[in-house]
């Protein structure tokens, strides 16, 4: 698990990953269903994941390193959590169980209330490698484990413990700040539920709301219905391009792609929950069920 900036060095904001985390959410819907993925409705509260000063280390982590287990739906899986010095913040060893060895970094028994954030992703690590779901390449795989952290309930932790005063800074996981944000916004759309209560960080709340205006804008790209006026009107001279010049190459800046075929004049633009690839006959006003989580939208094609 990166350590981020834990060090002082500076973090990094905005969205560079986006496109990785929007393909770990559709993943994890093909993976899990949207049953299973609706089974993860109730996030881990605060007081599973709480850890004081005054609590005894290794007990203490040991508890919470359950709490994320059960909260993971982890079945018959016992995690060993021990501490060392190492470059990164945690580690875990992932073998076929029924223990898992988590080893997190020494600075961690004196920085006690983000052992439930390192704990986190780590103990997501053992559910994907469960699951038979991962990426190629570190880089996009600690993508998908931060992504699955935040969408299953768990990973608020991660973004909490981002921090930054005068002098320094802290950040865990692979995603920026405003890219966890964005997860738990997704999340919280459908789940209808307000994480940014949960948060101790003023940082980490800043950067929710950073993170949710970027998903409230998944939710207003043509053809929805919800699109505003710029963008119908954007929509709306592309699809005639689109109709005149059928041959024309097709715009990867666009949130929607035309093709014509045995079926007609279609569009095709991304489901704003789960990101599959939704296509719809281009007919005027329609309600489209997307294949992979069922969402029902509303579109203007």
């Amino acid at each position: 698990m990166s350590e981020g900036s834990g060090g002082g060095g500076p973090v990094v904001h905005g969205f560079p990953h986006l496109d990785a985390v929007r393909s770990a959410i559709t993943a994890l819907y093909r993976r899990l269903s949207p049953e299973g993925v609706r089974s993860y409705a109730a996030s881990l509260s605060p007081a599973e994941a709480a850890f004081s000063d005054v609590d005894d280390l290794y007990p203490g982590a040991q508890r919470v390193a359950g709490a994320l287990v059960r909260h993971l739906q982890l079945p018959q899986a016992r995690v060993v959590v021990g501490f060392r010095r190492m470059e990164h913040a945690a580690s875990v060893e992932l073998t076929a169980g029924p223990e898992y060895f988590v080893e997190l970094n020494d600075r961690f028994r004196t920085h006690r209330r983000d052992i439930g954030a390192a704990l986190a992703h780590e103990i997501t690590h053992v559910l994907l490698h469960r699951l038979g779901l991962e990426f190629p390449g570190t880089r996009d795989n600690e993508i998908l484990t931060d992504t699955v952290t935040a969408y299953l309930g768990a990973g608020w932790l991660l973004l909490d413990a981002f921090r930054q005063d005068a002098v320094s800074s802290q950040k865990l996981g692979y995603l920026t700040p405003e890219e966890f944000g964005y997860v738990l916004a997704k999340r919280a759309m459908v789940f209808d539920e307000d994480p940014s209560v949960w948060f101790t960080s003023p940082q980490a709340y800043t950067a929710y709301t950073r993170g949710r205006a970027e998903a409230l804008r998944d939710l207003h790209r043509p053809p929805l219905t919800a699109a505003g006026w710029a963008g119908r009107r954007r929509y709306a001279k592309d699809r005639r391009l689109a109709r005149d010049r059928p041959g024309a190459g097709h715009d990867p800046s666009l949130p929607y792609a035309f093709e014509s075929g045995p079926d007609g004049f279609r569009v095709s633009f991304s489901c704003p929950t789960c990101h599959q690839r939704v296509r719809v006959p281009v007919r005027g006003r329609t309600r489209a069920r997307c294949g992979l989580c069922r969402t029902v939208l509303e579109c203007d094609t």
